[in-house]
């Protein structure tokens, strides 16, 4: 780091450590709700005989809804300029880059959730670089995302990235 990077010493320390840990329960209703209001109706989430005869246990909870399964709601006075809260970033603040955007996230699903599955959710800063774009410098974030059931068992895993700007 040089003495105008846009990655202060706090931030890059942080590298490899864990930025976010949360638990939540998967439960039926709650993500046949939510699939509903997405307009997402995979009769695997609503049928169990569907899901029996594709070779699932039961009705298996939509693998993106497992991180809604996790974080809390966040009331919308604490919520950034973003939009977002900052409780799965690890509070990194960036004072030289302030400005935020995401950068984009994919996600490998491993095995299904049920319900009342207890899930965790482990996210660790995996980099911080500098960059040069376009249009100037910029800060490229990325974290590595496991969600595990009660067992240990890893139900997917996820690459984020954010990008900070000056």
């Amino acid at each position: 780091m040089t003495d105008d990077s846009l990655i202060d010493a706090e931030s890059a320390a942080q590298v490899g450590s864990v930025a976010a840990r949360a638990t939540g329960e998967v439960d039926r209703v709650q993500w046949q709700r939510w699939a509903a209001a997405v307009g997402d109706h995979n009769p695997l989430w609503f049928d169990a005989d569907h899901a029996r005869a594709h070779g699932y246990d039961d009705v298996v909870c939509p693998p993106l809804y497992l991180q809604y399964a996790v974080l809390g709601v966040a009331a919308l006075d604490g919520l950034r300029p973003d939009g977002s809260s900052g409780a799965v970033s690890g509070g990194l603040a960036f004072p030289r880059a302030p400005r935020r955007m995401a950068g984009g996230e994919t996600t490998t699903f491993r095995l299904p959730a049920y319900h009342r599955d207890e899930v965790e959710m482990v996210r660790t800063i995996e980099s911080i670089v500098e960059k040069e774009g376009r249009s100037g410098r910029f800060v490229l974030v990325t974290w590595h995302t496991e969600y595990r059931n009660q067992h240990d068992a890893l139900l997917a895993e996820a690459t984020t990235s954010m990008i900070a700007r000056p």
